[in-house]
C-alpha cells in the first residue's frame, strides 16, 4: 500500500467545492466532500482504478461524475494535487 498526501491545494479545492454546494444543501456538500476524499484514500490501493492525466506525470481519478481529482503517483506515494469539476478546461 502506498502513503496517500493530500496537498493544501486540493485541501482548499474541496473546501471550495463543499462551501459552494453547502449554499444551497449542507448535507449533500458534507457527503461529497467524504465521497471525494474516501476514493481519494483508496489510490493507496494500486488496484485501484486511475488513468493517465493530461498533464505530463499526473494522472486523474473521476471521483465523481462532475468532479475528477489529479494527482501524481510514486512507487511509495500517491500526492494528492487538485480537484477540478470536469466541465472546466483543463489544464
Amino acid at each position: 500500500m502506498k502513503h496517500v498526501v493530500r496537498t493544501e491545494t486540493y485541501l482548499d479545492d474541496l473546501d471550495q467545492i463543499e462551501h459552494y454546494i453547502a449554499r444551497d444543501n449542507a448535507q449533500a456538500a458534507a457527503d461529497l466532500w467524504e465521497l471525494i476524499d474516501d476514493q481519494v484514500e483508496r489510490l493507496a490501493d494500486p488496484l485501484f482504478p486511475r488513468r493517465r492525466g493530461r498533464v505530463p506525470g499526473t494522472y486523474e481519478l473521476v471521483a465523481h461524475k462532475n468532479y475528477i481529482v489529479i494527482f501524481q503517483e510514486s512507487a511509495s506515494t500517491v500526492t494528492v494535487l487538485n480537484v477540478v469539476h470536469s466541465k472546466k478546461r483543463y489544464p
